[in-house]
């Protein structure tokens, strides 16, 4: 049995480091895992986005000049990436992707990092992001553990084609019991 090294030791210090056109090479097989682990999961077979398993998505969206990514590091180790989409004019924000290597899953890692990002853009009025509607895991942590709600479905009726699209108003006050009162 494969043993997770976060869960007998404290999450090391994330540091988020700008992505740079080298970081290509380490980080295609580390997304290639996590993607493959997901869709292995949820479908039986290996899969992502395309190009994600030959570093062609990484160099389009994480060197987009209107992107802003981050090669992640714990304890300097490159464990993921994170591609982020800030719109300075409207303050919503778009996570667009955001990975880490399946031996560092399921220990409070990607919470840790999403809470990280959060604090780096405080004037964010809304966070959103999309994945695939076949991976309920992702479903649990935008919802369950960074408070996004499902606002979306396209292909509702598809499995593998279905998209989920999350929103996360940012500083809105929480709703009264009188309001909900209404519904």
């Amino acid at each position: 049995m494969k043993r997770n090294p976060m869960k007998s030791n404290r999450i090391k210090p994330l540091e988020f480091v700008i992505f740079q056109e080298s970081d290509i090479a380490i980080l295609t097989p580390v997304m290639k895992r996590a993607f493959d682990a997901d869709a292995q999961f949820h479908l039986g077979h290996d899969g992502g986005p395309p190009g994600y398993d030959d570093g062609s998505f990484l160099r389009q969206w994480a060197l987009h000049s209107k992107a802003t990514a981050f090669r992640l590091n714990s304890g300097n180790q490159p464990v993921g990436a994170v591609i982020l989409w800030i719109d300075r004019k409207t303050q919503i924000n778009m996570l667009g992707c955001i990975f880490l290597d399946p031996v560092f899953q399921h220990s409070g890692m990607g919470t840790a990092i999403w809470r990280k990002i959060e604090t780096m853009y405080p004037e964010t009025k809304e966070w959103r992001t999309e994945t695939p509607g076949f991976s309920r895991m992702n479903h649990h942590f935008y919802v369950n553990k960074c408070g996004f709600q499902i606002f979306k479905i396209e292909y509702p009726l598809s499995f593998e084609e279905s998209s989920y699209q999350f929103r996360k108003p940012v500083n809105m006050p929480m709703p009264q019991a009188s309001d909900t009162e209404r519904i």
